[in-house]
Formats: C-alpha cells, sequence, structure tokens
C-alpha cells in the first residue's frame, strides 16, 4: 500500500481500562479479530475485520485512566514538521512526535477548539488495511466543536486540505479535501450536545445493517445516541460503547434522499 497523503485519516486506536470488555464488544458489534497485545508497546492490540488491520485497543498507561475515547490519525510524511505547523497555527502538542519501532512515528495534538486528535508518519505499518466500505472497517470521520472558525482555519493550515461548506440552513457542517477527494467532514456542535461534552472526533465504521449493528450494541450495554437515520451517504447511528467512547456505525449500501448542495470555500 503506498503511503497515504498528507492529511488522510489513516488509523485510530481506543484506551480502554476494560482491554477485554473492549474486545468482546467490538467483536460482536463490528465483526473484529483481534492480534496478540505487544507487551513491548504497552500491550497494544491491532483489530483486523477479515484479516486486514482496521483499528487497536490499549490499556491506559499508569496514571492516564481517563474517559475512553477513540483517536483518528491523520497522515504525515514528516511527523516533527507537522508538530511545528501544529504550534504555529494555535494548537498544542501533547505528545511530542515519538518513534514506535520501526512501525512509525506518533504524535498526538490538539486543535485551538479542543479537538484531540494524532498525527502518523507511517513506517512498516502505514495504517488501514481495509478499504472503507468493507463490513467493520474505518469509513469516515468528522470533527466536532463548538468553535468552527477555529477549526476551519487550522486544520487546512496545517495539513493543505481545501474546503466546502454544505448548504443547509439547519446544519453548519464543512468538508475537508485532498484534491478531489473528500477525507474528513467539521460540525457544529449545536446545544444538542450537554455542555460537559468535550469536542471531538467522531469515528465511522462501516456494517452490513445498521438497525442490527445498533442492536448488538445495545443489547451489550452501548448506548444509542442518535438515529438509525438514513441519508444520501448510508444509514448510520451514533452510539456509545459501555465505557463511554463514542463511535458511529454506517451501512453505506443504503442510501436514500438527494446528495445536498455544497460550495467552495474561499
Amino acid at each position: 500500500m503506498a503511503v497515504q497523503p498528507e492529511g488522510t485519516p489513516c488509523w485510530a486506536d481506543a484506551m480502554f481500562t476494560d482491554v477485554e470488555g473492549a474486545k468482546s464488544f467490538y467483536s460482536d458489534v463490528l465483526g473484529w479479530t483481534f492480534g496478540e497485545s505487544s507487551s513491548q508497546y504497552g500491550n497494544y492490540t491491532q483489530a483486523y475485520a477479515d484479516g486486514k488491520a482496521v483499528a487497536a485497543v490499549v490499556p491506559p498507561m499508569p496514571g492516564q485512566e481517563a474517559q475512553s475515547q477513540w483517536c483518528l490519525y491523520l497522515a504525515s510524511p514528516d511527523a516533527a514538521a507537522t508538530a511545528g505547523k501544529i504550534r504555529d497555527n494555535g494548537g498544542e502538542v501533547l505528545m511530542e512526535p515519538m518513534k514506535v519501532g520501526e512501525f512509525g512515528t506518533m504524535c498526538l495534538a490538539r486543535d485551538p477548539s479542543g479537538v484531540a486528535f494524532g498525527v502518523w508518519q507511517g513506517g512498516t505499518h502505514e495504517g488501514f488495511e481495509a478499504p472503507p466500505e468493507q463490513p467493520g472497517a474505518f469509513c469516515w470521520a468528522e470533527i466536532y466543536t463548538r468553535d468552527p472558525e477555529k477549526s476551519d482555519a487550522f486544520f487546512p493550515a496545517v495539513f493543505g486540505y481545501s474546503a466546502k461548506q454544505m448548504q443547509d440552513d439547519a446544519i453548519d457542517f464543512r468538508m475537508f479535501n485532498i484534491g478531489d477527494h473528500t477525507v474528513l467532514g467539521r460540525m457544529k456542535m449545536t446545544d444538542d450536545f450537554p455542555p460537559e461534552v468535550p469536542p471531538y472526533i467522531n469515528v465511522y465504521f462501516s456494517v452490513d445493517n445498521c438497525d442490527d449493528a445498533v442492536a448488538r450494541a445495545t443489547k451489550l450495554g452501548g448506548v444509542l445516541r442518535f438515529g438509525p437515520m438514513d441519508s444520501p451517504f448510508g444509514r448510520f447511528a451514533a452510539l456509545s460503547d459501555p465505557q463511554g467512547a463514542s463511535f458511529s456505525v454506517i451501512d453505506v449500501t443504503t442510501t436514500q434522499g438527494d446528495m445536498p448542495q455544497i460550495s467552495d470555500v474561499p
């Protein structure tokens, strides 16, 4: 697989206090299988869909027992240079670029509106192996922020995105592109979100039936936050897993409605 263009979502992982519980939940909901945990790298454990790497789970490091959440990594040809651009554009580097053996180099950061994300400079591990339409694979992601102006300035400045705005009076939604390819969405958080919910990146995983996935998730202690809902992009739903990590599921084969009007952002 070729190294992803700069700014492409290329990997996702999540920290769980109960890793075995997380593995059981996601294997039932998304059909994942798991590799051996790597004791050399903090018991980092990769997840697979039909034998292809799609994500990873890891226990918290001592003193890091925070709320479980998914972290999306954006591709970089040079993590140290990207960390510099993050700082130059008002972001915060939470973890300096760190080499992870021969796998690659990682960095954790936060945009000026408070959205946490990762940066990944691929080595032998270049990122997602499964195509987005494959059930269980990462499919899409959206930045949820209360300060869209800050995110809208930051991400294109750091990763070179061009932007398009959805023409919809009901929502403030923007799309970030690399060339002609849309790689990431940005949604303004409304008052529907409780004030204690921080800004975050919502990751979507493909499923072959959205309603069945929601039923499996809620039966296992997951919480349905939104949907299932039909859209021109697929039938989707937003969930939280039993440890509080938010994610969405989408069946991209079940579409309904017309594609929204979009306009270029100068």
